[in-house]
């Protein structure tokens, strides 16, 4: 299902597009070579999971009670901006390192100071990146911690390269930690260690 005519209408948000930086350009670039011998993939990235997937969620994790229209119709929080306003992103993962490294660009809708990226626009894209790396290794996760330490404020607009590793596993645990640096990677942005817990099928969401 997930390569059904349904998917396959929705546009890709990982792919370049004119708001980009010359810098995200070159990186989304240079991993795509990385791509060429199977060692990475690129993650493509929706508005809109499939309906059958969001079924499935709550078929097997969520209480009848919160499922409605607006539960199907949701978007994903990091794809609700225009072009160009707020988290321009892609993706890419090595499954033998169990590492996903996310390139990424904080448009302007996410300012905090001016000037600068807003704390919780960083969070939320480390908490993107993080996650993804626990469901990659386990399946469906939900954040149970988030541990950042900023080091320095992130430019508005700029690009920055995320770096995110599996750690351990530990029955339902997943301990994930993060990077966010440079480009030419000489400045260090943030920190982050992270716990994902894997969904258990038989408790439902409540």
């Amino acid at each position: 299902r997930l390569f059904s005519s349904e998917k396959l209408t929705q546009r890709d948000h990982s792919l370049p597009n004119p708001s980009w930086s010359k810098d995200l350009r070159l990186l989304f670039d240079q991993f795509m070579k990385k791509c060429e011998d199977s060692s990475w993939k690129r993650l493509p990235s929706y508005k809109c999971e499939s309906s059958q997937r969001v079924q499935d969620f709550k078929t097997h994790f969520l209480d009848p009670k919160f499922m409605n229209e607006q539960t199907v119709h949701g978007q994903l929080f990091t794809r609700s901006f225009e072009d160009g306003l707020g988290f321009e992103y892609a993706m890419f993962c090595n499954d033998a390192e169990k590492r996903i490294v996310c390139l990424f660009q904080g448009g302007p809708y996410l300012q905090g100071v001016p000037g600068f990226l807003h704390g919780g626009a960083i969070a939320t894209i480390i908490d993107a990146t993080t996650g993804m790396t626990a469901l990659l290794a386990g399946g469906i996760v939900m954040t149970a911690n988030l541990n950042i330490n900023f080091k320095r404020p992130i430019p508005l607009c700029s690009t920055v390269v995320l770096n995110s590793q599996l750690d351990k596993v530990e029955g339902r645990k997943f301990f994930v930690s993060c990077n966010i640096h440079s480009v030419d990677g000489k400045t260090l942005y943030s920190e982050t260690t992270g716990l994902f817990i894997k969904l258990d099928p038989d408790k439902r969401l409540k």
